[in-house]
């Protein structure tokens, strides 16, 4: 389905009729070595049912034991978003059938959360912030994975048939559900941004998720209803199911917002349901009708204590928390020397973090910078990524800056390298060698690339030895064409300079 499809009212005149309510559910895979009820690995890509076991595909008998690294990881995610954690919480049994969910159910929690009543401030483009309430951060297990074939989109309808991949059933989620958030009116989109996007920097910084919206270890989901202005309830919602990237999910606010309202407008009602979002058109089509928590008729689950954390290891996790990442920015950013403008671009392209991470390997500020911001970032967008989901690491920046600066290469050998590496060919240092691209520092073989040079070029040559130095810039050119660009420009001037003299 495509927007072509469906009608769609005027952003404008849906905010003179309608007041948006969101509310964000995203889902946190746990980068734990392994799963939440049993000791199957977690890694991402492996063979399909290759990391499973009796616990995590529910066979009789079987029983979970809870793993203490979520836990904890789970209570630092609450403290970090200024909520209260809850002495006792329990673990339940959401009941559903579908067919990726091998128990017929899902350990999770529902009534007594691990955490409860936070929020977090987020700061919209213009430099205002936005506080957005946390009702709840509670644990669960991830579900598998239905592998729909012979369809062209990857979903079912379409599909030949259906296979099943257990590796994630199991895997530790956090959930962490928004209070409604009213008020947001033509900036709804921009606010749940800005809020997923706030969020992933801050679980990145507790370094308890790789907060991969591309491998769905993040995922979102967006609810959204409208109320007419003079109305007191909030109107019919839908839910549109993991979204995936930051751009998404500001994408389907603003869908959502115009196809619901030109329904509204037509006299029409909103089906409570669940919506796919569609990353080719910036599109939801409908999924399946909504249920309510009534419907999957939770019960204690039997097998797990209650979690009882120690009020002193609370506050132990709590002293230890890292320092925020928009705190840590500010002091960044007076350390770097930057404008609030320019600070806010960095911001805004999601370079920040990457380049304080580069910095930390080893790199000066202004190199990592300019690497991040121009290079990298036109890679990213000719890619189709976000920046932070290139498939280079700081780590690999800052040794390629390195590599520069000791003279090895440069600059354009190094894009020539990152690229490389943006391409998977491996790490920066084997890049080098195994296409020799270091820097030619032999000076005889220099001094014959510019006397070949020279010798073709007799009329440029005669215009350097008459006192026109900046003739050599045709020399020099020739000379990087002929070593590949692998010489030193500075050198080869010299060179030229010299044997003009």
């Amino acid at each position: 389905m495509t927007s072509a499809a469906v009608d769609l009212l005027d952003y404008d005149e849906v905010l003179a009729a309608f007041d948006p309510v969101m509310g964000l559910e995203v889902h946190v895979e746990l980068g734990t070595a392994t799963k939440m009820f049993c000791g199957c690995p977690t890694e991402f890509g492996a063979d399909p049912n290759t990391q499973v076991c009796p616990v995590c595909i529910g066979l009789p008998g079987s029983l979970p034991v809870a793993n203490a690294k979520a836990i904890e990881s789970a209570i630092r995610i609450g403290l970090a978003l200024n909520c209260s954690i809850r002495p006792s919480s329990v673990f339940a049994r959401k009941n559903y059938f579908y067919p990726d969910q091998p128990k017929n159910y899902q350990i999770s929690q529902y009534d007594e959360p691990i955490a409860y009543d936070g929020f977090l401030d987020v700061v919209l483009g213009d430099g205002t912030t936005w506080r957005v309430e946390i009702e709840r951060a509670h644990m669960e297990e991830d579900t598998g994975k239905s592998l729909h074939i012979g369809g062209s989109t990857g979903r079912i309808h379409g599909a030949s048939h259906s296979l099943l991949d257990y590796n994630r059933a199991g895997v530790p989620l956090v959930e962490i559900v928004t209070r409604p958030i009213e008020g947001a009116g033509e900036r709804a989109p921009e606010v749940a941004r800005a809020y997923v996007s706030a969020l992933r920097d801050l679980l990145k910084s507790l370094d308890v998720s790789d907060v991969r919206m591309d491998q769905g270890s993040m995922r979102c989901d967006v609810n959204l209803s409208l109320k007419t202005k003079d109305a007191t309830e909030f109107g019919t919602r839908t839910e549109t199911k993991n979204v995936n990237s930051l751009k998404s999910v500001e994408v389907a606010v603003r869908y959502e917002m115009r196809r619901q309202a030109a329904i509204l407008k037509a006299g029409g009602e909103i089906v409570q349901e669940t919506r796919h979002f569609h990353e080719t058109d910036g599109t939801t089509s409908a999924g399946r009708r909504k249920e309510t928590a009534e419907d999957y008729r939770y019960f204690p689950e039997p097998d797990l204590p209650p979690v009882q954390p120690d009020s002193a290891w609370i506050e132990e996790l709590r002293a230890n928390l890292p320092e925020l990442p928009w705190l840590r920015r500010a002091r960044i950013q007076e350390d770097w020397g930057v404008s609030d403008e320019v600070m806010r671009d960095l911001v805004n392209v999601g370079a920040v973090d990457l380049i304080i991470a580069t910095v930390d390997a080893g790199a000066a500020p202004e190199a990592a910078r300019g690497w991040w911001v121009s290079f990298l970032a036109q890679q990213a967008n000719s890619r189709g990524v976000e920046l932070a989901d290139l498939s280079i690491t700081p780590a690999q920046v800052a040794e390629i800056i390195g590599l520069v600066d000791e003279g090895k290469l440069t600059t354009k050998l190094a894009q020539q390298v990152a690229t490389a590496v943006l391409d998977g060919e491996g790490e920066p240092a084997q890049i080098v060698a195994d296409r020799g691209l270091e820097v030619v520092r032999d000076d005889s073989a220099l001094q014959k690339a510019v006397d070949d040079a020279l010798a073709a070029n007799p009329d440029i040559a005669d215009k350097i030895r008459g006192g026109k130095v900046q003739a050599a810039g045709k020399i020099v050119g020739d000379v990087m064409k002929a070593t590949r660009g692998q010489a030193d420009p500075a050198r080869v001037k010299e060179l030229v300079i010299a044997a003009c003299s």
